[in-house]
């Protein structure tokens, strides 16, 4: 009965003596998941705002200000309501994604714009607002603000694309940096859009006129004139080529 006792107040001794130990690796296993959850939350909304912004200034912005270069060689029509359209569409889609991103962003992330990936963020979020109110308060065609306001628009709408692209790819090594992931693929996969876009603006206005210079048009073609020469020429020429 003695060494049963003796036995029972070594365990409880261990016992209060491994406690300690138990409670802190205990906290310390939770704490680790904790961070580990809110380490693969934060992942996610980083992927889930790089979309956000690559769809609005990678793709929908570029593919609005080439489908609205494209509809300057229509006059009126039901082709250019459809090219204005979808230009107005994707550019209001865009804005929405910038807004989604932003907040996004705002919420779960650090505001400290210690970077260049967040500070050409914050301008652009005011460059984005800024064209869409001059689109909206476009003056009617043919007023006499028109070209002022057009060229304003364009340069605004030009600026917002190219820093758009630009902040990309910050952004890309900005996660690159945070979480040590390759980026290549996608670096390759946006530059390859990027270039394909390019080319389109670049060369869809030339398209027709390359088409142009395999056909040679009726007022090109060489026209030849008869000089009036003397009759007696003439009739030598004919009497030296009958003998």
């Amino acid at each position: 009965m003695e060494y049963v006792i003796k036995a029972r107040n070594f365990i409880i001794i261990l016992l209060v003596l491994l406690l300690p130990y138990v409670i802190t690796s205990s906290q310390e296993h939770t704490e680790k998941d904790n961070n580990m959850l809110t380490e693969r939350r934060l992942s996610t909304q980083i992927i889930i705002h790089g979309f956000l912004l690559w769809a609005s200034m990678g793709f929908l912005i570029p593919i609005g200000i080439l489908t609205i270069r494209l509809s300057n060689k229509e006059v009126q029509g039901r082709r250019l309501r459809i090219m204005f359209f979808i230009h107005a569409v994707t550019q209001i889609v865009s804005v929405i994604l910038v807004t989604a991103g932003a907040v996004l962003s705002v919420k779960n992330f650090s505001n400290t714009f210690n970077n260049m990936h967040r500070r050409l963020g914050v301008a652009l979020y005011g460059l984005v607002l800024l064209q869409a109110l001059s689109g909206l308060l476009r003056p009617s065609r043919g007023g006499k603000n028109r070209s002022i306001w057009f060229s304003a628009h364009w340069l605004l709408g030009t600026t917002v694309s190219l820093l758009g692209i630009i902040n990309v790819y910050t952004g890309l090594h900005a996660y690159h940096e945070r979480s040590s992931k390759s980026i290549r693929p996608w670096v390759i996969f946006f530059t390859a859009e990027i270039v394909c876009i390019g080319l389109l603006y670049l060369f869809q206005g030339k398209w027709e006129y390359i088409q142009k210079q395999g056909v040679v048009l009726a007022n090109d073609q060489p026209t030849t004139t008869m000089q009036p020469t003397d009759n007696r020429e003439v009739l030598a020429k004919q009497n030296k080529d009958s003998c």
